[in-house]
């Protein structure tokens, strides 16, 4: 059964730093694609980071460029979010998301292309 499963978000204040990290127990893991992707309560979600299946290629949406990493260990299944320099506006359910091959960089973060999703992390940052 494939599945997704998020962990390691949490509360923290601004500034601080999490490393949610997203499981994958789906055949052939290291053939997907994965990313992340947030959503605010009342606002729509959004892309975060995205890496290609062998970790090669990657990208960020601009709000997390210089201070998001993402990284995936084929060999453990899992890709994580490095979160650094948090702030309130950064609240939001953090998913993780799969899709088997590699679109190109310019496709990793179109959430319509993805039909792997995980159940999501909550992080909170307060002032």
């Amino acid at each position: 059964q494939v599945q997704l499963v998020e962990s390691g978000g949490g509360s923290v204040q601004a500034g601080d730093s999490l490393r949610p990290s997203c499981a994958i127990s789906v055949r052939s893991s290291s053939s997907h694609s994965v990313a992340w992707f947030r959503q605010a309560p009342g606002k729509e979600r959004e892309g975060v980071a995205g890496i290609s299946p062998g970790g090669s290629s990657y990208t960020y949406a601009n709000f997390a460029r210089d201070r998001f990493f993402i990284d995936r260990d084929n060999s453990r299944n899992t890709v994580s979010l490095k979160l650094n320099n948090l702030a309130p506006e950064d609240t939001a359910m953090y998913y993780c998301a799969a899709k088997l091959g590699f679109g190109g960089v310019s496709s990793l973060l179109l959430p319509d292309t993805y039909k792997l999703w995980g159940q999501g992390t909550q992080v909170t940052v307060s002032s």
